[in-house]
């Protein structure tokens, strides 16, 4: 089977490339002709464990291909795979020009039989302007070539992209043809070998389905980090809290550690583009509006807690941060809680230096030179009044506090993801300040 995967950013990559690890022939398209260049000489945009060698792996056996030619690729696909970016607009709304144009291409380009697949997140009824803007260009031409749409929204964790493809929960498909289902089905039955499950439905309800879980998710991130604000005003324990509720089957443990906020490419855009379409209908998203509004506000928690220990004057201080990613095994800081964290610190006249095992040249990109960058986790330490923790990065879970205590002016540490057992940080003579832990 032939496929093209059109944009090759997160999706788009992993999606083709695990395509191409279980055989598929597989063609990714991108207008960008440096990033194809690149991707030919397998340097990747974007940093996912595990895949630059699939990449490689499968360009050398000639199953995954670069391009930026629809049109040269397209005429041979049985499917094709529109996975561009739907940026937020300023009001919220998913912006689905690159999506639309897409499609208007295909319609161009294509000389046979076609399932049209929205990879990318797109708010409901996005197949149906998919499937206009394709006709569109078939009756400009006078070409009747039967093409089927479908909505197969990707499920995938940054940091766990290939396993996560690979080894799926499930497989979302949306159709409204059985010759769509029947190639969709063919396409995924190496992913099905092991049970795993995949859900056919209407594709209004695929197309929802995606910006139900990501909305759910961020939910419970938002609601634990909530309790864990009022945790630390009442005096109990955040950790004991999760403990207690994760315990439930009706809970569950995942999504319920407090920290700094939620970020990266998903849930801030997906929360809002729902709001909007809730809006569009007159209907208000309560929940959702809170959720969004208290993670905007937990993204300043840390700083807050830096202002309070330093008596309001941070004013020339210099401050140490590990981690700038949204979460571990990514590069993305796209809506990091680092990036507000920086913001603010350096508004108020301190300096920061930072280190990212992965996200520095990212950040670099986004913030510039506004701030200084480590070499390693312990050289951001020389010479700063304090330490601050925004990504739980492994490597920063079983530090040398020798070293830290060393190249630290004082023994302050702000940790934003609750890495340390705040016991054991006072014994060791620290202020200590997690999240929903009174510790000071």
């Amino acid at each position: 089977m032939k496929i093209t995967v059109i944009g090759t950013g997160y999706v788009g990559l992993v999606t083709g490339t695990c395509f191409a690890e279980v055989g598929v022939d597989v063609t990714c398209i991108d207008i960008d002709q440096k990033k194809i260049e690149n991707l030919n000489k397998g340097i990747l945009p974007i940093y996912e464990p595990g895949l630059e060698e699939m990449v490689l792996r499968n360009t050398q056996k000639q199953r995954l291909h670069f391009s930026t030619s629809l049109a040269d690729n397209i005429k041979q696909a049985e499917v094709a795979f529109i996975a561009v970016g739907t940026p937020p607009d300023e009001d919220g709304s998913a912006d689905l020009k690159y999506v639309l144009a897409v499609a208007s291409s295909i319609g161009q380009y294509m000389e046979k039989p076609l399932v049209v697949v929205t990879k990318s997140t797109v708010p409901v009824s996005t197949a149906e302007k998919v499937r206009n803007a394709v006709q569109a260009e078939l009756d400009k031409r006078s070409a009747k070539i039967d093409f089927y749409v479908a909505s197969n929204p990707e499920f995938l964790k940054e940091g766990a992209a290939i396993e996560d493809f690979m080894k799926p929960d499930r497989i979302v498909v949306g159709t409204d043809r059985p010759e769509a289902e029947e190639i969709m089905r063919k396409l995924y039955k190496p992913f099905l070998m092991n049970g795993h499950p995949i859900i056919f439905m209407d594709i209004p309800s695929a197309e929802m389905t995606k910006y139900a879980a990501n909305a759910m998710l961020a939910t419970k991130i938002s609601f634990m980090n909530d309790v864990a604000n009022l945790c630390e005003i009442m005096g109990a324990d955040v950790n004991m809290v999760r403990k207690g509720i994760g315990s439930d089957a009706r809970i569950g443990t995942k999504f319920i550690y407090p920290g700094v906020g939620y970020g990266g490419s998903c849930f801030p855009k997906d929360v809002k583009a729902l709001i909007k379409t809730a809006k569009e209908k007159n209907y208000n998203m309560r929940i959702l509006n809170a959720v969004e509004e208290v993670n905007d506000k937990q993204k300043e928690v840390l700083f807050n807690k830096v202002k309070i220990h330093f008596k309001g004057d941070i004013k020339g201080k210099k401050f140490a941060l590990w981690g700038l990613s949204f979460k571990p095994k990514t590069d993305d800081m796209r809506e990091a809680p680092s990036l507000v964290i920086i913001e603010k610190l350096l508004a108020e006249g301190a300096s920061v230096i930072a280190y990212d095992p992965v996200a520095m040249h990212e950040a670099e990109r986004m913030i510039g030179k506004t701030i200084s960058y480590a070499t390693d986790m312990y050289e951001a330490l020389n010479g700063a009044d304090a330490l601050l923790i925004v990504t739980e990065w492994p490597e920063f879970r079983v530090p040398d506090f020798d070293n830290i205590t060393k190249r630290l002016k004082n023994k302050v540490l702000f940790d934003g993801r609750n890495i340390f057992d705040p016991q054991d940080m006072k014994k060791a003579g620290y202020d200590y300040y997690c999240i929903g832990i009174k510790t000071n």
